[in-house]
């Protein structure tokens, strides 16, 4: 019997690139433009897939979304540029439920979501994948900015080669099985590359302008989008200080985001920022900047590609990212029957429920994926008499905090 292994292709696939179906999944950007045209250059047969994700009358033809209007037939003409086969396929009725329905029934419980990643998670990883396998595809390549590549258990991500573009913190919650059928061809590459490489395709998309964050909010106001997918559920209520004073009155805690500063409405002595936000007791919670500092979260949903069981690594030093584009900062993971918990070293500002908390390898500088959950509380803010949070200390820090949770 033969002990050789089959011969991989540039995917980590067995066999020629002719006879391996991939499907890209096309925005109409210039990086899935260029992900499409590397791999039919390198003689995949490759096929594009864009999904109407929405279209409503203000985003038709604007500039900076994606999955709607133009950016459509950009990913078109890129197809018919390539020459290869392209489908649109219609999924505004999953995407309005799964992901912007979310979206606005996150806010309206005083919680800050990060949607893309739930579109990642409910759409593009999970009805896309699924598409393209019964395609008959082998892989399904994105134009994310992330490395992957095989490991000791399966497959593992990495941050990009480019910091400035990585986009391994919207990937959290991709599973292992997802992984595998995965690949992310730009991972290794800068910005200025891809353009360079749309340049030299001869792609119409070269020089245009990144997507938005949120796709779906055209205006960049998120409160009117709130109000139109839930017309009325936006309640007014008190304007509480942290020590228990009613300082005012507000017209709906989606109006306000935690660690807000301007525009609270309200007139004091003191800078006021905005501590907490109560659904249930329709209550904006204010006080001074010290009480915005959290350092200890309490997780839900916790998606783990570490390569120990996520019981087993009960206080594992980790690396641990709140924002896209925040610092990586050292905490330690704990496992408990509440769920996991994450301790920060440093802490945090302005930590807010529905955010994520990613988990980064604290060893090679934090380039491995490790995982991460959807913040469900946090503790380290200053103690309120009236709300009766009691106080706390971080493990080994002595340090006195108090629960700001819903």
């Amino acid at each position: 019997m033969s002990s050789l292994k089959p011969m991989l292709n540039s995917l980590h696939l067995s066999g020629r690139p002719a006879d391996t179906r991939v499907v890209v999944a096309m925005s109409g950007g210039v990086d899935s433009s260029v992900v499409a045209a590397l791999l039919k250059e390198e003689g995949y047969d490759v096929v594009g897939i864009t999904l109407q994700l929405y279209d409503h009358g203000e985003a038709v033809g604007r500039k900076g979304s994606c999955c709607a209007g133009q950016d459509i037939q950009d990913a078109r003409g890129v197809a018919d540029r390539l020459n290869i086969p392209h489908y649109v396929l219609d999924y505004e009725a999953r995407f309005a439920q799964a992901v912007m329905g979310a979206f606005a029934d996150s806010y309206l419980q005083g919680e800050t979501p990060v949607p893309c990643v739930a579109c990642n998670q409910k759409i593009k990883f999970h009805d896309l994948i699924e598409t393209a396998e019964g395609l008959g595809a082998a892989a399904l390549a994105t134009g994310h900015y992330v490395r992957s590549r095989p490991g000791r258990d399966g497959w593992e991500l990495h941050r990009a080669a480019d910091k400035e573009r990585d986009q391994s913190y919207f990937l959290f919650a991709t599973t292992r099985e997802q992984l595998a059928f995965l690949r992310f061809p730009l991972g290794g590459r800068d910005k200025d590359e891809t353009r360079k490489l749309a340049r030299d395709f001869g792609l119409a998309v070269a020089e245009k302008s990144d997507s938005q964050d949120i796709c779906f909010v055209p205006t960049g106001r998120y409160t009117q989008v709130i109000e139109r997918l839930r017309p009325g559920a936006a309640e007014a209520g008190n304007i509480v200080h942290v020590d228990g004073r009613v300082l005012g009155r507000h017209g709906g805690i989606i109006n306000y985001t935690i660690g807000q500063r301007k525009g609270i409405g309200v007139a004091a002595q003191e800078p006021l920022y905005v501590l907490r936000l109560d659904a249930s007791r329709r209550e904006v919670v204010v006080g001074p900047r010290e009480c915005l500092r959290m350092r200890i979260l309490k997780l839900r949903d916790v998606n783990w590609l570490g390569d120990e069981p996520l019981d087993a690594s009960a206080g594992a030093e980790i690396l641990a990212r709140i924002r896209s584009s925040g610092p990586l900062q050292p905490a330690r993971l704990s496992c408990e029957e509440d769920g996991v918990t994450v301790e920060l070293a440093h802490g945090e500002d302005g930590v807010s429920p529905g955010q994520a908390c990613v988990f980064y390898a604290a060893s090679g500088g934090g380039e491995r994926l490790l995982g991460g959950g959807w913040i469900k509380s946090a503790a380290g803010g200053a103690w309120s008499a009236r709300d009766g949070f009691q106080a706390t200390a971080t493990s080994g820090a002595g340090e006195a905090l108090a629960a700001v949770s819903r």
